[in-house]
């Protein structure tokens, strides 16, 4: 009796995954833009990186883990903390950058940091398995995105391979961004009861 009065009075807590996934998608987008040469200045994705993408995203994935979900709570958390590592690299205050460009390292450090961020992308695709095809989608396409700016910062800055590939990796990041943002908006007409649903493709677990 006393458990089922504790349930009752526990707070409700919102989904907190279409929240994540909106904050992902916005920063994806702006910075993919800049990357595929539809914008020319980079350095605004710097407020995004560090607020919605960054310490939104984090609040959504620390609401992931109040509701038991280890995958939202690990990706939401780890991208996250991708933004805010990202706003660190290119924020001038903090010389990360020009320490790089001093020690004739940037594509090289690039490279690296980005190369750790498509492994850690492909094994979470490889959990969306048993999700849904939206989330799929997404870890698909975000896995893509990181292969492409890889392969370009690996290459190095300035280079041909450089600018083909890492345009690539932002035509691939803008479309990561609408999957996610229309696995968002599912996620928020479902939580309204709206007329119409938009199909995720849940997998059998």
């Amino acid at each position: 009796m006393a458990e089922a009065t504790a349930e009752r009075a526990a707070p409700a807590v919102a989904n907190p995954a279409p929240l994540g996934l909106s904050a992902f998608a916005l920063t994806t987008f702006v910075l993919s833009a800049a990357n595929a040469n539809l914008i020319a200045a980079p350095n605004i994705v710097l407020g995004l990186a560090l607020f919605y993408g960054g310490l939104v995203q984090l609040i959504a994935g620390v609401q992931e883990f109040r509701q038991g979900n280890t995958f939202g709570a690990t990706a939401f958390c780890s991208y996250a903390g991708f933004w805010l590592a990202f706003a660190v690299i290119i924020l001038p205050p903090t010389g990360v950058a020009a320490a790089l460009v001093k020690a004739n390292a940037l594509s090289q450090g690039v490279g690296t940091f980005l190369l750790g961020w498509t492994i850690f992308t492909g094994l979470m695709f490889i959990a969306t398995l048993r999700i849904s095809g939206a989330l799929m989608a997404v870890f698909g396409l975000l896995f893509l995105t990181f292969l492409a700016l890889t392969i370009g910062w690996i290459a190095g800055a300035g280079t041909d391979t450089f600018k083909t590939w890492v345009q690539i990796g932002g035509w691939l990041g803008i479309a990561t961004a609408i999957v996610a943002w229309y696995t968002a908006l599912a996620g928020v007409l479902a939580s309204v009861n709206f007329m119409v649903k938009l199909p995720t493709f849940p997998m059998n677990r």
